[in-house]
């Protein structure tokens, strides 16, 4: 059991801000020893909930494309050890899956979701919504559904979320710095949920995932899900790829944090802080006081 990755719930993030940082490019996508497993769900999940899986508007195949082509030439030089390109195709250490980079009855956008670990999600602006949802590969959905965020403007997108929905100052905030991202400026942002169970795939809802919990031991049945998201402008098509990486640990494994006290401490002040709203959208409302206690005597 090793500590967590990202930690974003120890006081380096505030929960239900926008919270952008500078993205260096080569540290775009992660990848860690899980890549193998990961992929492995992917494919379960897309057998079992295809159509819940990828979802594409006419006339984005081309913006597609150039993900599949940009995420391709990146993986290749940066994790030589894991990725390898034999012609029109990428392999894939340890995987028994060769990605076909040219024509292929797979979309694009699916193809280079199978590469990483990562889920894809293309936005595009266009007059009659703003930016929207066009395209995505989301297996590791956090309490939503693809078919219901689809063609969706990003205030409805995003309307479920406290302080976020149509007309607040966040959405403002959002809708400028999309128009504002240039392909050589990419940021990156963190957020931090939890759920009584480690699955990756966790379409349900705030107050389905809250009712799972049960009275015994918190800390043993919680696990933090850390999303780190990052937004990337493509030069050609300038619609956005939004990538979305889900690391999840057991609360127990902040034992294993350098900074176990420091960083519990902090967690549960952050519990702490959420008004109702807030702990109503994370499903925790109803373990919130008793995981406090546990975070304090970590």
């Amino acid at each position: 059991m090793h500590g967590p990755a990202h930690t974003p719930y120890d006081g380096s993030a505030q929960p239900f801000t926008i919270g952008l940082h500078q993205l260096d490019l080569k540290d775009w996508i992660e990848i860690d020893g899980n890549l193998v497993p990961y992929l492995a769900e992917k494919r379960r999940l897309f057998g079992l909930h295809g159509e819940k899986i990828f979802v594409e508007e006419p006339g984005t195949a081309q913006a597609q494309k150039e993900v599949l082509d940009l995420l391709s030439n990146h993986l290749v030089e940066h994790y030589p050890a894991h990725y390898v390109r034999n012609g029109e195709n990428i392999g894939i250490m340890g995987w028994d899956e060769m990605i076909p980079l040219g024509k292929a009855d797979a979309p694009f956008l699916h193809r280079a979701a199978k590469l990483v670990q990562e889920d894809l999600v293309l936005m595009r602006k266009d007059d009659a919504r703003g930016w929207h949802l066009a395209a995505a590969s989301l297996s590791f959905p956090s309490s939503w559904t693809l078919l219901e965020k689809f063609g969706r403007p990003m205030e409805e997108i995003h309307a479920p979320v406290p302080d976020f929905g149509t007309g607040t100052r966040n959405a403002g905030l959002i809708s400028r710095m999309f128009d504002n991202l240039r392909p050589d400026r990419s940021v990156y942002r963190m957020n931090w949920s939890l759920q009584p169970d480690g699955n990756l795939y966790h379409p349900l809802s705030s107050h389905q995932k809250g009712a799972r919990y049960t009275d015994e031991d918190i800390v043993a049945q919680s696990f933090v899900r850390v999303e780190r998201q990052t937004l990337r402008k493509l030069p050609a098509s300038g619609d956005i790829l939004f990538t979305i990486r889900i690391h999840l640990d057991p609360v127990a494994t902040l034992k294993k944090h350098p900074e176990c006290r420091a960083v519990a401490e902090a967690f549960a002040a952050q519990l702490l802080s959420l008004n109702e709203a807030q702990a109503q959208y994370k499903g925790i409302i109803a373990i919130r006081d008793r995981l406090i206690d546990a975070l304090n005597a970590l």
